[in-house]
Parts: C-alpha cells; structure tokens; sequence
C-alpha cells in the first residue's frame, strides 16, 4: 500500500554493507532521501546511482542524506561498490524487510514500458552498469522518498516504470529549502 505524504516515515534499523547500522530515527534533524532499487544489476538503478553519486557533494552540502536500498544480497551489492565506491549508504535488503512499509510496488507493464520509452536511459545505464542479467524480480518498481528533519515524509514518489525516479531538481529543491 503506497504512503501518501505527508506521512510519519516508517523506522528501520538495517546494517549497510559496511556493517554501519542505520537507523532512520538516529538521522532526525536532517533531511533524508531513501531510494528503493530493482537489483545492483539493473542498469536503470545503476544509471539513478551514478546520477546520485554525482550530485552527492551538493546535496550533502544542503544537508540531504542519501540512503539506497537494493533487493540484492550483501555479496551483490558489496562486488558492485567494489568497482565503484559511492559516496552514500547502500543496503542490501534481498528479504524486502524495508521495501515492504514503503509500499514498494511491482508491475510488470511497468517493466515493458521502462523498455519502450526509455531505450537512451537503458543504453547508458548498460554502459555504466554490471556484467550480469539482473536478478529477482524484474516487475519491482523504484521508488523516492524524501524525508524531512522531523521524520516526515514529505514527497513519495512511486516510479511508473523501471526507469522512472524522482527529477533531481526536486531533490535539490527540497534539499535547499530552508
């Protein structure tokens, strides 16, 4: 069931594959983006990451924490940032233990859509992403969420499609607001 905002934002403690434990209610006080992804694999989520990587500094400078959730296991996800370590925390939740309060949805039209419409996205996710097909299941829709200082959610936003995130001028707008 989606969650409309503006809504209490669920809690979780979860290890980041680092072994550094997050707690969404240890992060009050600051503003907080969760993005929920497919699998390390997906060239559409590697595509979002390396889009978040490169928009860290400026968020984090605005006082944003980004926290990326995969339905990868703790291997999967470790031999991706191998290659390219990230800047934020990434967690691999293959069990969808969080995925599952956010309301995290699948929809295979969705799959087909991302496919049809978004075939430039897809291409340069390919070239910046894994060696491998992706895993599980592949109608798992993304989602964004973002968090603000007293643990509210303030937008939801539940992908259309496998490509489909939050525009980033959003997240930069609600990251500088004051």
């Amino acid at each position: 069931m989606r969650i409309n905002s503006p809504a209490l934002a669920p809690d979780f403690a979860v290890n980041d594959i680092s072994g550094r434990c997050i707690r969404l209610s240890e992060l009050r006080g600051q503003r907080v983006m969760l993005s929920f992804f497919r699998d390390v694999a997906c060239p559409f989520c590697n595509l979002r990451v390396y889009e978040l990587s490169n928009e860290y500094e400026s968020l984090k400078a605005s006082k944003l924490e980004i926290v990326t959730f995969f339905r990868s296991s703790d291997a999967e996800v470790q031999r991706f940032v191998a290659r390219r370590p990230r800047p934020f925390s990434l967690i691999a939740d293959p069990q969808m233990t969080v995925y599952r309060p956010y309301g995290i949805e699948r929809s295979r039209g969705g799959m087909m859509l991302a496919m049809m419409r978004r075939l430039p996205r897809l291409v340069r996710g390919l070239r910046i992403g894994q060696s491998r097909l992706p895993a599980g299941d592949p109608s798992l829709m993304p989602a964004d969420f973002l968090i603000d200082e007293r643990g509210y959610i303030r937008h939801a936003y539940y992908g259309r499609d496998l490509g489909d995130h939050l525009p980033l001028q959003h997240v930069h707008s609600f990251a500088a607001r004051e």
